[in-house]
């Protein structure tokens, strides 16, 4: 009886001490931890987001960008941070599929975070530099049929979007091309405009101002239907892959522990943050918008991602692609 006693009145504090952080909550600067580079796709709506989110938090949302091993060495920081609601991490699709890519994780996507919510699905566009010879996607195709030894696919690394797309897209042509690996899209797009790679899948937030300036050539969408802000350029689907679609997630969390109030906080401000006209627009001029405000939650964040995880595993092991 003592110990139950005891035991409820611990409980009660803890209740207690977490209502009064919520309460409180922030206090101070936040860190955002983003897994890539900076100047690449995830960074930019990490960016968009964590402004608006601070609008409405009044704290400044900082963004810290921990690139390497395709997202898992960023992921790895933010799963060992203080669960207090100041350390924040942002991924996309890669968090789903670095459990089946490596073999050793030092943390385990599902149990290590608390999930916030989701924040946007980015589509993809299949783009190579801007002389390459193709005109369009048939003689593309045709092109790297012909020269499949001497065509150069760039992606940001294992695990990154871009290296799964290209993964996907080398199975659906039945084409084994020469992968270059690099530490983040930034690096590999900035190769992509000097001409020093051929082709790249990459999401429309990296790519779309590069396609409109004509510094690259773009051959399609990974989406069913075009997108407005890529007007002209059909869906891979239409062009020659039936059902080919990509779309990359992207979804805010917390590490594993951090108060349910704080969460709850913080998922209100990413859903105010979705509904902001600013940050609307700004995807939209990327080629994306933001999820409906059900998906921006904890629950469907936690149910999406172990759909994913779930969609990608024998994908992934289909093609033999692991790191140690």
């Amino acid at each position: 009886m003592k110990f139950k006693t005891m035991c409820t009145v611990a409980c009660m504090a803890l209740f207690g001490a977490g209502l009064a952080q919520a309460q409180t909550y922030p206090t101070k600067t936040i860190t955002m931890i983003v897994p890539f580079a900076a100047g690449g796709p995830t960074d930019t709506v990490a960016r968009l987001v964590a402004q608006s989110m601070g609008n409405t938090l009044k704290q400044q949302i900082i963004i810290e960008n921990v690139g390497g091993a395709g997202g898992t060495i960023g992921a790895a920081r933010a799963a060992k941070a203080a669960p207090d609601g100041y350390t924040l991490f942002l991924h996309h699709i890669g968090h789903s599929t670095a459990p089946s890519l490596y073999r050793k994780l030092s943390y385990n996507a599902m149990t290590d975070f608390e999930p916030v919510g989701l924040v946007t699905d980015v589509p993809m566009t299949l783009v190579a530099r801007k002389d390459f010879p193709a005109k369009d996607f048939k003689e593309l195709l045709a092109y790297v049929k012909a020269n499949k030894d001497k065509v150069t696919y760039a992606h940001a690394g294992l695990g990154a979007a871009s290296h799964l797309c290209g993964m996907l897209l080398q199975t659906a042509i039945g084409v084994d091309l020469t992968t270059v690996a690099y530490k983040g899209t930034g690096p590999a797009m900035n190769d992509l405009l000097g001409g020093q790679v051929d082709l790249m899948c990459d999401q429309t937030t990296n790519t779309t101002s590069q396609i409109k300036g004509g510094k690259i050539k773009a051959y399609g969408v990974t989406t069913k239907a075009p997108l407005a802000a890529l007007p002209g350029v059909p869906t891979l689907s239409s062009a020659g892959l039936p059902n080919f679609e990509v779309a990359v997630w992207h979804g805010l969390y917390a590490p594993k522990g951090t108060p349910k109030a704080v969460v709850d906080t913080l998922s209100n401000a990413l859903r105010a943050a979705l509904k902001d006209p600013v940050v609307k627009q700004r995807f939209a001029d990327l080629g994306t918008e933001p999820v409906a405000d059900e998906r921006a939650r904890p629950d469907a964040l936690r149910s999406h991602l172990k759909t994913e995880i779930d969609r990608w595993s024998p994908i992934i092991k289909k093609a033999g692609a692991y790191a140690d």
